[in-house]
C-alpha cells in the first residue's frame, strides 16, 4: 500500500497547486511555501512517509539537489538572452563574485566569534549559505528572454553564476578542515580549485552549447533532419557539459550554465519572430512544426522554445522534489539557539553590506538596490553544498551543528521571501511603470 498512498499524495499535490497557481500568485504565499509546509507533514513529525535522514542519506541527497541545480542553471542560462558585450552583465558578475566574498567572509566571522567555530568550518558555513538560489527564485528571475529588468536580470544571472563561484570556498572550507589538499600555502586550491575550475569549467560549457546548437541548426535548416525530440537536446546538453567539465576537474555548475548561455547566442531570428509566433505553429499541423524548426531562419528560435519549456517544466518538478524533501528534513534537527539573530543578520545587515559593497559605483537605483538586497533566496544550491561537505567526511558533531544551521536558513527564507515576493515585486513594478510614464 506504501506505493499507493505516495501516487495519491503526490497526485492530489501537483493537481492542487495546478488548479490554484493563478489564485496563489495574487497571495503572498509562494509554492515552494507549500511544498515545505506539505513536506514536513510527510515527515516523521506529521504522517512519517518521507524520512530523509540528513546524514544517513547524505549520498543521495547530494545527489538529488546537484541533478535540481543543474537543471535549473541549464534554465537560467536560457534566459540571459543579453549580449555578453553588454554592460548589464556587470552588475550580476560583481554579485555573484565581489558580493559573494564579501558574504563568505562576513559569515565566516559570525561563525567564529557568535558560534565559536573554527576558520575552517566557519568558512565552510559561509560557502554553503552564500549563494542565493537559482531554483526557488522563479518569481524574481528573467520571466523571457527580452526582459532587460536589471533587478530581474541580476538576480537571475547571480543565481547562476554563484552556485558554482561558491565551489572554491567550499573547497578552501574542507582544506581548511584537513579535508582537501590546498597545497603548500594554497597554491593548489588557488591554481587549480580557482582559476583552473572556473575558466575550464565555462569554456567547456560554452563550446558544449555553441558546437551543439549549431550543429543541430544546420542539420535542421539545411537538410531538414535531426527534427524533434528537444527533450533528448537538453538533458543530452546539460549531461555533456557537466560529465565533460567534471572529468576535466572543473565545475560542473558553471559548465552547464554557459553552456545554456551559449546555446541561446546560436540563434539568430528575423525581425517579428517571437514566443508568440512559435506557440502559435505548435498549435497548427505537425507538418506546419516541422516548417518552423527546418527553417533556415527560424530554426535556432524554435529549438531555443521548445528546449526551454521543456526545462522549465523539470525545473518545477525539481522543486517540488527538493522542498519537500527540505520540509522532511526539518525534523531531524534542531532550532539552534541563535538561528533567529543569525537569520535576521543574515538578511538584514549580511546581504544588504554585501550587495552594497559590490555594487558600488553601479547605476542601479535605490529602489533596485533594495530589491537585490533583500531577494538573496538561499535555498537548493546551499542544501547541496551541505551534503557535499558531509559526504567528505566533516566530522559529525560539526555536521549537526551546521546542518541545523542551514535548513534553518533555507526554511526561514523560503519563509519569508515567499511571502514578500508578490506585494514588493508588484510595487517595484508600479513604480517603475510611474517612472518611466513621466
Amino acid at each position: 500500500m506504501f506505493f499507493e498512498i505516495w501516487a495519491l499524495i503526490i497526485g492530489a499535490l501537483l493537481i492542487t497547486m495546478a488548479l490554484s497557481g493563478t489564485w496563489l500568485r495574487q497571495l503572498p504565499v509562494s509554492t515552494a511555501m507549500l511544498y515545505l509546509a506539505a513536506g514536513y507533514g510527510l515527515g516523521p513529525a506529521g504522517l512519517a512517509l518521507l524520512a530523509p535522514d540528513p546524514l544517513a542519506y547524505s549520498v543521495i541527497l547530494e545527489r538529488v539537489a546537484e541533478v535540481a541545480v543543474l537543471i535549473s542553471l541549464f534554465a537560467v542560462g536560457l534566459k540571459l538572452a543579453l549580449p555578453l558585450s553588454d554592460k548589464g552583465w556587470r552588475l550580476p558578475l560583481r554579485l555573484a563574485t565581489v558580493s559573494m566574498t564579501i558574504t563568505v567572509a562576513l559569515v565566516a566571522a559570525i561563525g567564529m566569534v557568535g558560534f565559536g567555530l573554527s576558520l575552517g568550518a566557519a568558512v565552510l558555513l559561509g560557502a554553503i549559505l552564500a549563494p542565493t538560489d537559482p531554483v526557488l527564485a522563479s518569481d524574481v528571475q528573467l520571466r523571457e528572454a527580452n526582459d532587460r529588468d536589471r533587478v530581474r536580470f541580476s538576480l537571475t544571472g547571480e543565481g547562476g553564476l554563484n552556485d558554482g563561484a561558491a565551489f572554491p570556498f567550499v573547497l578552501l572550507g574542507l582544506g581548511l578542515l584537513g579535508l582537501h589538499d590546498l597545497g603548500a600555502s594554497g597554491w593548489r586550491w588557488l591554481a587549480v580549485d580557482v582559476l583552473w575550475a572556473i575558466s575550464g569549467g565555462l569554456l567547456i560549457g560554452g563550446v558544449s552549447g555553441t558546437l551543439i546548437g549549431r550543429l543541430v541548426v544546420y542539420l535542421r535548416g539545411r537538410h531538414k533532419a535531426s527534427v524533434g525530440l528537444d527533450e533528448f537536446l537538453a538533458l543530452g546538453l546539460i549531461a555533456l557539459a557537466y560529465g565533460v567539465a567534471v572529468l576535466s576537474h572543473t565545475y560542473g555548475f558553471l559548465s552547464v550554465l554557459a553552456a545554456g548561455v551559449a546555446l541561446r547566442r546560436v540563434t539568430e531570428s528575423p525581425a517579428g519572430f517571437s514566443k508568440v509566433a512559435v506557440r502559435q505553429s505548435t498549435l497548427q499541423t505537425r507538418q506546419a512544426n516541422e516548417a518552423h524548426a527546418t527553417d533556415v531562419a527560424f530554426a535556432g528560435d524554435y529549438m531555443i522554445q521548445e528546449v526551454q519549456g521543456f526545462n522549465e517544466q523539470l525545473e518545477r518538478i525539481a522543486e517540488v522534489a527538493i522542498v519537500l524533501v527540505v520540509g522532511a528534513m526539518l525534523s531531524y534537527t534542531y532550532l539552534h539557539a541563535g538561528a533567529v539573530w543569525f537569520v535576521l543578520l543574515l538578511f538584514l545587515v549580511v546581504r544588504p553590506v554585501s550587495v552594497w559593497l559590490g555594487l558600488l559605483g553601479a547605476p542601479v537605483s535605490r529602489d533596485q538596490r533594495i530589491m537585490i538586497s533583500w531577494f538573496g533566496i538561499r535555498g537548493i544550491g546551499s542544501i547541496y553544498y551541505l551534503m557535499y561537505a558531509i559526504n567528505r567526511g566533516l566530522p559529525r558533531s560539526l555536521a549537526e551543528h551546521i546542518v541545523a544551521l542551514t535548513l534553518t536558513m533555507v526554511a526561514a527564507s523560503i519563509v519569508l521571501h515567499g511571502i514578500s515576493v508578490t506585494p514588493l515585486m508588484d510595487r517595484y513594478a508600479r513604480r517603475k511603470a510611474q517612472r518611466s510614464g513621466r
